[in-house]
């Protein structure tokens, strides 16, 4: 890989350059599609289960359920994906996904034992289709290395920002219709047509097969540069999980709970803005660097969400927090192309996707009990606390974040 490519520095050109290839239109269209509802029907699921049950307990533990399939399942179909290409395995997921949303809106509304809606979530979280792994590694078979394909990849991770924008607001709209699974339902179909309309476009149908006989039993993670990339991905996904959480719990606190989500919102806005400029100069040039190095970033940013005595004051600090989201996002989708072995690139976007989910399970889960016990200020301290701690062991790996070699079977050194 040249110096240019993996030092990321793209113009304003190179995204015209991506966003109009030829081959890149349907699919680019039917992935906006297909990942739009993306923070949606999470959210939306949340919502309608409260609803009909009137418990939180069950709707977050239905939640999670969702979270911990689509843990399991972005691997699982990243790696037939990248064997089969990503045609049939979508195609087949997003009718069983449609499927496992039917049956859990049938259980819901039957009123059905918590266990069952449980299992039902994690199905619908295993079936989510893959499209964001697909469209991802999709780009690096239409455009040669260089600044147009990292610019392609800053797109796939602003335009994720700009729906985990527009996703709670649409969810939250959604809940007040007279069904309150209206928004559930709405995005699966959504992202269900989506992702038929980008399995059946002409670029990614002529995706051939890529067979690997003779492949680890662990793909893309037996690389010891995607071992220390989705370290870094648990890192930062553990940070939003404890903001997620925190941030919330600070509104309500303060005796305006609906500014919760207009503040997560706003870290979000300030992600897009910055993830732009980043991506023209972006710091420092190396990724085995620029990994730890954002990922500390942002632990020293959040401890900062600790310090506000006020919304208006936790607001702009946000601003300043949601600065280093997409930069992350994109220095993780520049290191796959780097460390994962070949014709495993949908599969390794999976693992990362893996590792973020997993983060913020953990972040969530734990932000919550401090929050009860401590209030908001200390779940912002321990989220940038295990973040620089992670970061720690990231910068201790960065040696590992270089061309992965023909085997990957190679011993992992990093701490030898």
């Amino acid at each position: 890989m040249s110096h240019s490519a993996e030092s990321g520095r793209t113009t304003l050109a190179d995204y015209r350059v991506a966003l109009t290839t030829r081959a890149a239109r349907r699919p680019l269209v039917a992935s906006l599609l297909a990942r739009l509802p993306i923070a949606m029907i999470g959210i939306s699921e949340l919502l309608y289960v409260q609803h009909e049950t009137g418990t939180y307990a069950v709707a977050g533990l239905v939640s999670a359920s969702t979270l911990l399939g689509v843990a399991v399942g972005s691997v699982v179909q990243g790696r037939l994906i990248d064997r089969l290409g990503p045609t049939r395995p979508l195609v087949v997921v997003s009718l069983l996904f449609a499927v496992s949303v039917a049956a859990l809106v049938t259980a819901i509304e039957s009123q059905a034992a918590t266990a069952v809606l449980v299992a039902l979530a994690f199905a619908i979280g295993l079936f989510e289709p893959a499209c964001g792994s697909a469209s991802r590694a999709l780009w690096g078979r239409l455009l040669s290395p260089g600044p147009a394909l990292t610019a392609a990849y800053s797109y796939e991770a602003i335009s994720m920002e700009v729906f985990f924008i527009l996703g709670p607001g649409l969810a939250g709209a959604l809940v007040a219709a007279p069904w309150p699974g209206t928004g559930m339902v709405l995005g699966s179909a959504c992202m269900v047509v989506g992702a038929v309309m980008f399995a059946l476009s002409p670029s990614v149908r002529a995706w051939p097969p890529s067979p690997r006989r003779g492949a680890p039993l662990l793909g893309a993670f037996a690389s010891p540069g995607m071992r220390t990339l989705a370290l870094a991905a648990l890192g930062f996904g553990l940070v939003i999980g404890f903001v997620e959480v925190a941030v919330p719990a600070a509104a309500t606190a303060a005796g305006n709970t609906a500014l919760g989500g207009v503040l997560l919102s706003v870290w979000s806005v300030s992600s897009v803005a910055f993830g732009v400029l980043f991506s023209l100069r972006p710091w420092p040039r190396p990724l085995g660097l620029r990994l730890p190095v954002l990922l500390a970033l942002f632990a020293a940013s959040v401890a900062l969400l600790a310090w506000p005595s006020t919304l208006w004051g936790l607001g702009v600090a946000m601003l300043a927090a949601g600065a280093l989201i997409t930069p992350q996002s994109t220095t993780h989708s520049m290191t796959i192309e780097l460390v994962a072995p070949k014709n495993t690139a949908a599969e390794a976007f999976g693992w990362v996707l893996t590792s973020i989910t997993l983060g913020l399970a953990i972040g969530q889960s734990a932000s919550g009990y401090l929050v009860e016990r401590s209030g908001p200020p200390l779940a912002f301290l321990v989220a940038a606390g295990c973040a620089a701690a992670v970061a720690g062991l990231v910068w201790l790996r960065r040696a590992t974040v270089r061309p992965v070699a023909p085997e990957t079977e190679q011993p992992d050194t990093a701490f030898a």
